[in-house]
């Protein structure tokens, strides 16, 4: 395995929770619950795809 693959997935990682934080946040601010849920989703994948580039360097 070449670091290149984790380090892809960290950038996918973070990439989906900065997505995720947006999302939380505007749905947080407009009472919008399932949008608010999929923010949580999304940061939720998104630790997942970084804990699994981690475990590929």
């Amino acid at each position: 395995m070449s670091h290149d693959n984790g380090l892809s997935d960290k950038i996918k990682g973070g990439v989906s929770k900065a997505k995720g934080e947006v999302k939380d946040q505007i749905g947080n601010a407009t009472d919008n619950a399932s949008l608010q849920a999929e923010g949580k989703a999304d940061k939720v994948k998104g630790a997942v795809q970084q804990k699994i580039g981690e475990l590929k360097d």
